[in-house]
């Protein structure tokens, strides 16, 4: 690999996932485009098996010794730094001053992307200034294997709810220019939070209709942990982040409130549509069962138990 600058710097915070590091950083290794380097961020992890792991990578000695990976045995352009924890953003945030690419790319530690991911992301950034974030289509693994089901970039539908992954690639130059990572959303959603930021400096957002990043799910994960509270939380703290966007399109919010409530009328209607339907029927079913044919029915099924007799039920069909 050529120790010229990258052109992309790979940031990889880690807390604990040492057991899927050499995972992630392998897809990394197997990109078609070899202009990039690896910034793992220690996130203050605990785990010895972590800990032995980084320190396994810190070591100036290390060489990776698989001919899949590497195209021959030179020391991949990879740095580790150690920090206490402080959590996603402050991690991505360390890591990207320190990046020399141009662009970057955030990838958890536990996940993993396709080898030609950086190739068909950087060509896009360079053909078309006007875009500012690059993302794909994702598929899950681990806990569950599907389609990561997320509808295609929509603005201003983006301020309901995130649409992005969090695998995307973007300039270093707009994250300085917005301050990096939010380190206030701190239940979560700080990649939704920065996008948001990207958007407000005009720039324009392209997914590449392929699958090329994979996001392990794996229990208690953070977005499994999130409760009803720290989403009331988590949306708060969007719209004071960015409340001058939110306030220029705030008529996009009460659409979807008037839709949810025209929703709610609907299913309201159905429902009571399908409660007076059953109290016609039983209804009907009471004044069957009070009907001169009906006793008589009950009577001669009371007489056929008696006498031990078998048939003769089409005289008297249910």
């Amino acid at each position: 690999m050529s120790f010229a600058l990258p052109i992309v710097s790979v940031i990889m915070p880690c807390f604990n996932q040492g057991a899927y590091l050499d995972e992630a950083v392998g897809s990394v290794l197997a990109q078609t485009c070899e202009s990039f380097e690896i910034i793992v961020i220690n996130d203050g992890s605990t785990d010895r098996e972590t800990v032995r792991i980084l320190e396994k990578y810190d070591n100036p000695e290390w060489i990776v010794h698989s001919e899949q990976l590497l195209k021959s045995h030179e020391k991949p352009n990879l740095t580790v730094i150690h920090t206490p924890n402080r959590g996603p953003s402050a991690a991505r945030n360390t890591g990207i001053r320190h990046a020399k690419g141009r662009y970057i790319l955030p990838l958890d530690a536990d996940d993993r992307i396709a080898p030609t991911y950086l190739e068909k992301a950087i060509t896009i950034l360079d053909n078309e200034p006007s875009v500012g974030i690059v993302y794909c289509q994702a598929e899950l693994f681990g806990d569950r294997t599907e389609l990561f089901d997320l509808p295609p970039y929509n603005f201003p539908k983006i301020l309901l709810g995130n649409m992005i992954v969090n695998t995307s690639l973007y300039r270093k130059a707009d994250w300085e220019k917005v301050g990096g990572y939010n380190e206030n959303m701190i239940w979560g959603w700080e990649d939704y939070d920065f996008w948001l930021s990207l958007i407000e400096l005009g720039r324009e957002v392209v997914r590449i209709p392929e699958i090329l990043y994979f996001h392990r799910e794996l229990p208690n994960s953070r977005s499994q942990q999130m409760t009803r509270d720290s989403w009331v939380k988590s949306y708060t703290q969007l719209f004071a982040n960015h409340s001058q966007l939110y306030s220029t399109h705030i008529s996009t919010l009460f659409q979807e409130l008037v839709n949810l409530r025209d929703d709610l009328h609907q299913t309201h209607c159905q429902l009571h549509a399908l409660q007076a339907q059953l109290l016609r029927s039983q209804a009907m079913v009471s004044r069957m069962q009070s009907s001169k044919f009906w006793q008589l029915r009950n009577q001669w099924f009371k007489l056929k138990k008696r006498l031990g007799f078998k048939g003769g039920d089409d005289l008297f069909p249910v």
